[in-house]
């Protein structure tokens, strides 16, 4: 079983590389378009490939605009539209759709109803801190059209969270160079990274609105 999955991963990423040096952006932006709506196309080596190939001088310019700021919008801009259909689904199809279609995208009623609890937990602030976790970040687009969240802020949110996470990846793919592939063994440690950054952050952002409540009770009063 371990080596049908050690070559189905290389598989996986052997394809990538490729996609990538086809067609450099517009397969970038196609490649993290799939991911953003819950197929098993891993971010982690579709940024990271293309930030060593950018950073490394390896992708064309357009508009004397930077490679490596081309890569970010075209990962982040895909991503997005990927994730936005994901949320239509959800929007548009309720859970029976999602749970018809799970068995393609390897999302069961367990992990959905996990990903339902964080962003009901946490609400819409959730879409942005979940960009920056694995699995999780592609899965809450589903919980928030279920929950009709507001488009445009969905739509925002996903965007800045993943800008931060594809910024993350392109850096860490300049940073290891040929060996960009060891992003795979840093998966884990940049996980636990990005859970304790979520709630640093999230903690912030809730005292910053209980103080705002807070202030906004007194001056009714």
């Amino acid at each position: 079983m371990t080596s049908i999955i050690t070559g189905l991963i290389e598989y996986i990423v052997n394809m990538i590389i490729y996609v990538i040096r086809v067609s450099n952006y517009p397969g970038i932006f196609f490649l993290m378009f799939l991911e953003g709506l819950l197929l098993p196309v891993p971010s982690e080596v579709i940024m990271a490939f293309s930030g060593y190939l950018a950073l490394s001088g390896q992708l064309p310019t357009i508009f004397n605009i930077p490679s490596y700021l081309l890569v970010l919008l075209a990962g982040t801009v895909g991503n997005l539209a990927g994730a936005s259909a994901a949320y239509a689904i959800g929007y548009y199809g309720g859970r029976p759709a999602i749970l018809k279609l799970g068995k393609y995208i390897k999302l069961d009623e367990n992990s959905l109803a996990r990903t339902e609890k964080w962003f009901n937990k946490y609400g819409a602030i959730s879409v942005f801190f979940t960009r920056l976790i694995p699995i999780f970040r592609t899965f809450i687009s589903i919980p928030a059209g279920l929950a009709e969240m507001n488009f445009k802020k969905f739509a925002i949110l996903t965007f800045v969270g993943s800008a931060i996470w594809d910024s993350v990846l392109i850096y860490l793919g300049f940073l290891l160079g040929k060996n960009w592939e060891d992003i795979l063994g840093l998966f884990n440690d940049y996980t636990y990274l990005a859970l304790a950054l979520a709630a640093v952050i999230l903690v912030y952002v809730y005292r910053i609105l209980s103080k705002g409540a807070k202030n906004k009770k007194l001056t009714a009063n």
